[in-house]
């Protein structure tokens, strides 16, 4: 026998035990961010219940294991193109299992940033979850962006809700201002898409399902739930978060879509929304939900990224098999790759 090879072996083994063992991934500590002259000097707290302050920006992501590197990623790109970084309040919404871990991420990666923690219980959706076309798409913090009223605080009026698959490259000040009119919503709307897809023919059979988009105000269209801007207010007003639980249950019982988290949404608000320029989501990036192949972008101006699909950049630079439009994420990635054989 070689006597290089068991040296080897007792290698192989502990970065076998390491992967298992591992704790969060590890990031280098992001700069600090600063307000431009022009920036109005305010602060937020969370203690503010009944108090809007329309000079803060509110942004809502959810926070797990296996996205956080995007989600450091998509904050780090917010703060990087923001005329006035310190007037952005995040709010991450996670789970009560990872919750301390990825508050330690956080802090350490963005020692400036102003963010507030809510955990949501996932009993509220266990029971409503149908198995969809991908995996990843069941799971129950998918279904948090539903309850964003119910956790923040009342004196958050508006907020935008971002997926954590995404990189912004414009100043997050020209989506926060949108007019959302008298809409609960705003989104890029895509009305090219076949929008009969979206739902199984027992729901277009179905008389009463069909009827369900008359008497919108527009012809109803495709939009991506990983991009939005809520006036949580109406919402509250509206009581949609109860909306969206219905129809959760009616898939249960009839099986009428077989995409996750994105057909309540359509079923509720599609045709009443706020439409928005296809430049705040050129989604699409990481493929299909099957294969998750390469794609190109979309015609026009872009000012977000958005890698919804199979496909995540992070674990395709892993595996060294990028795809070209992976190279526009990578300058945001903080990841600190470890050294496998290294005895800090």
């Amino acid at each position: 026998m070689h006597p290089s090879k068991p040296l080897n072996l007792f290698f192989i083994l502990t970065v076998m035990i390491r992967l298992c063992f591992a704790d969060l991934p590890s990031f280098r500590e992001a700069p600090a961010f600063r307000n431009g002259r022009e920036c109005p000097q305010t602060t937020w707290s969370s203690l503010d219940k009944e108090i809007h302050n329309p000079s803060i920006i509110h942004i809502a992501m959810t926070l797990d294991t296996a996205y956080l590197r995007g989600s450091v990623a998509g904050v780090f790109s917010v703060l990087h193109h923001a005329t006035c970084p310190e007037n952005i309040v995040f709010h991450f919404v996670t789970t009560h299992r990872h919750g301390a871990k990825l508050t330690r991420a956080i802090t350490s990666t963005f020692p400036y940033l102003n963010f507030h923690l809510y955990y949501f219980n996932t009993n509220l959706v266990k029971g409503k979850i149908s198995s969809s076309i991908r995996r990843a798409l069941d799971q129950p913090l998918n279904y948090a962006r539903m309850y964003l009223a119910d956790l923040l605080p009342a004196g958050v009026r508006r907020i935008i809700y971002f997926d954590s698959d995404l990189i912004v490259v414009d100043d997050v000040i020209n989506l926060w201002s949108i007019n959302l009119r008298s809409h609960v919503l705003g989104a890029p709307e895509y009305c090219h898409a076949n929008f009969t897809n979206y739902f199984t023919s027992k729901f277009w059979s179905n008389p009463a399902f069909a009827a369900s988009f008359k008497g919108r105000p527009r012809n109803p269209c495709y939009f991506n739930t990983g991009v939005m801007v809520i006036d949580l207010w109406k919402w509250r007003e509206g009581k949609y978060t109860e909306k969206l639980e219905n129809w959760m249950r009616i898939q249960k019982r009839y099986r009428i879509y077989e995409l996750g988290s994105l057909p309540p949404f359509l079923l509720v608000f599609a045709g009443d929304v706020e439409g928005m320029e296809h430049r705040w989501n050129q989604h699409g990036l990481g493929g299909d939900n099957l294969e998750g192949l390469c794609r190109a972008l979309h015609p026009g101006p872009v000012s977000l990224l958005h890698w919804s699909g199979k496909g995540k950049p992070w674990l395709r630079i892993d595996s060294k098999r990028p795809c070209p439009l992976d190279s526009l994420w990578a300058p945001y990635d903080l990841f600190r790759h470890p050294s496998l054989f290294s005895n800090s």
